[in-house]
C-alpha cells in the first residue's frame, strides 16, 4: 500500500477528472492521501473532497492552513476563520493538523513581514490545539526551524524538503519527516538525491505534490501534469536510489506518516482495509 502525504486535490487541473483521477490512484494501491488546504477559503472544501472521495481512497485526510504563496491576498480576518474551522473539524478524524503552511523566500514579490504574520499566528494556533503541521520550506529552513524552536509544536512533515544534512536533522530533532517526491527522480537533482539516500530511512515520507513537482519522465510522455496515480512509480526510483525493496520502502514511509500525524494513524486503525499497514 502507497500513501502520498502531499497532494493537491482540490487544484484547478484536477476539477473537470476528479473522480477518475481518484479512480486511478486507488487502481494503483495508493490508499491514503493528504490533501492540504492552501487559502482560509478553501477549507471546507478539502474537508468535503475527503470525506466525498473517502470510499475510493480509504485513508484520505487533509490539512488546514493558509500557504505561504497566497499570503499577499490574505487578510487578518482569514486567521479567525481558520480557528472556527479547525475547531470545527477537530471531532472529524479525517482532520490530522495544520497546513500547508510555511515560508517561502525563492518566489519574487511576496511581502516577508506578511508572510512570517501568517505563519507565525498559525504556529500558535498548532500549539494550541496541539496539532502536527505540514511545512513548506522553499529556501527559508532557518528561518522556520527558528520560529518552530520558540514554540511546542507536536512535529509534523517539511514537505518537498532541499536543505542541508544539518538541517534536517535539526527538523528531525523537532519531531518533522521528510517529504521526498518527484523532484528526486531528476539525475542532476544531487543534494536531494544524496539526502534521500543517507538520511535514517524513519526520517523519510513520500508524496508527489500533483499537479505540481512532476517526476522526470512525465513530461518525454507528453503527460500534462502530475497526479497521485504516479506515486508508485515515483516511489520505486526514490527505493532504487535507498537500494532498498519496493514493499520495504512503501512500508516505512506509511509507518513513518502515521508516526508523525497520530490522527491519521487512528483514522486507519478504525478503517478494515488498512489494518495491514498501520
Amino acid at each position: 500500500m502507497w500513501i502520498d502525504t502531499h497532494c493537491h486535490l482540490d487544484a484547478p487541473e484536477f476539477a473537470k477528472n476528479l473522480p477518475s483521477i481518484i479512480k486511478a490512484a486507488a487502481s494503483k494501491n495508493v490508499k491514503a492521501i493528504l490533501l492540504p488546504a492552501v487559502k482560509a477559503a478553501d477549507c471546507p472544501n478539502v474537508r468535503q473532497l475527503a470525506h466525498q472521495h473517502g470510499g475510493e481512497i480509504p485513508g484520505l485526510v487533509y490539512t488546514l492552513g493558509i500557504h505561504p504563496l497566497y499570503t499577499n491576498q490574505a487578510q487578518e480576518g482569514d486567521i479567525d476563520f481558520l480557528e472556527k474551522q479547525v475547531h470545527v473539524s477537530l471531532s472529524d478524524p479525517r482532520f490530522v493538523g495544520i497546513g500547508e503552511i510555511g515560508l517561502d523566500y525563492f518566489v519574487e514579490g511576496l511581502d516577508p513581514h506578511k508572510q512570517e504574520y501568517f505563519f507565525d499566528a498559525q504556529l500558535d494556533l498548532a500549539q494550541k490545539y496541539q496539532l502536527p503541521v505540514i511545512l513548506h520550506v522553499r529556501r527559508s529552513q532557518d528561518a522556520i526551524l527558528k520560529a518552530l524552536r520558540r514554540r511546542n509544536i507536536p512535529g509534523g512533515i517539511a514537505h518537498a524538503f532541499n536543505g542541508s544534512f544539518q538541517q534536517a536533522e535539526q527538523f528531525m530533532e523537532l519531531g518533522f519527516k521528510l517529504g521526498f517526491g518527484g523532484a528526486a527522480t531528476y539525475t542532476r537533482a544531487l543534494q536531494i538525491r544524496r539526502l534521500l539516500k543517507e538520511l535514517p530511512v524513519d526520517s523519510l515520507v513520500t508524496e508527489t505534490d500533483a499537479p505540481d513537482i512532476p517526476p522526470a519522465w512525465l513530461k518525454e510522455e507528453g503527460i500534462a501534469f502530475n497526479e497521485p496515480a504516479f506515486l508508485p512509480r515515483i516511489a520505486s526510483g526514490l527505493a532504487s536510489i535507498r537500494g532498498m525493496s519496493e514493499a520495504d520502502f512503501a512500508l516505512a514511509a506509511w509507518r513513518n506518516a502515521m508516526q508523525v500525524l497520530p490522527r491519521w494513524s487512528a483514522l486507519c486503525a478504525d478503517t478494515p482495509s488498512l489494518h495491514l499497514a498501520s
